[in-house]
Formats: structure tokens, C-alpha cells, sequence
């Protein structure tokens, strides 16, 4: 089994910047792509960004320059920067781990940004 914990969520202010992290650990033999998701309240989840194991990242439209990730194989961990915050970004936002053909999930972390 593979245990996947997020970190760095918290309360900021427009404009401001956080940097989450998310970690994988436990029966570990190769974890492939890592991502982000997030679910703002009453819609649904959505992809925010992944990076393949090669470092090939994909962002969706709504963070592009905003948002960078980016990851450490040697400790299995994802990182989410996210710059210019808006209001629109509130959400828990949920990493996931890809190892075979399963994805694992962390509990999430919330990021709420006020105006």
C-alpha cells in the first residue's frame, strides 16, 4: 500500500503565494506521474497539474504562469508553487501518486485565499 500526505495548505491573502507538498511513501517500487488536483465547494474536482516521473509537466489553462510543479524522485515527493493567488483558487487541493496502474490519494489540503 502507498500512503500519499499533503502539506503547506493555509489561509492567504490575493496576491500572496504557497507552496504545497505531498509525499509518497510505504510499499514504493516505482511511482510514475505525481499530480494536483483541487475541488472548490459545490464543483467539481479538477486537474490543476501532473509531471511524469521524466519531468514532463502539463498545467491546466487556468494556472498557467501561476502555478509550477515540480518534484523530487529520491523522496517521492511533489511540489505545488502557487503564485498570484486569487479568490478563484480557493479549494482543497489533492495530490495523487501513480504506481502501475493505481493512483493514490492524499486526504487533501486547503487553500482559501481572501479578496
Amino acid at each position: 500500500q502507498v500512503q500519499v500526505v499533503e502539506s503547506g495548505g493555509g489561509l492567504v491573502q490575493a496576491g500572496g503565494s504557497l507552496r504545497l507538498s505531498c509525499a509518497a511513501s510505504g510499499r514504493i517500487f516505482s511511482i510514475g506521474t505525481m499530480g494536483w488536483y483541487r475541488q472548490a465547494p459545490g464543483k467539481q474536482r479538477e486537474l490543476v497539474a501532473d509531471i511524469t516521473s521524466g519531468g514532463i509537466t502539463h498545467y491546466a489553462d487556468s494556472v498557467k504562469g501561476r502555478f509550477t510543479i515540480s518534484r523530487d524522485n529520491t523522496k517521492n515527493t511533489v511540489y505545488l508553487q502557487i503564485n498570484s493567488l486569487e479568490p478563484d483558487d480557493t479549494a482543497v487541493y489533492y495530490c495523487y501518486a501513480r504506481q502501475r496502474w493505481l493512483d493514490y490519494w492524499g486526504q487533501g489540503t486547503q487553500v482559501t485565499v481572501s479578496s
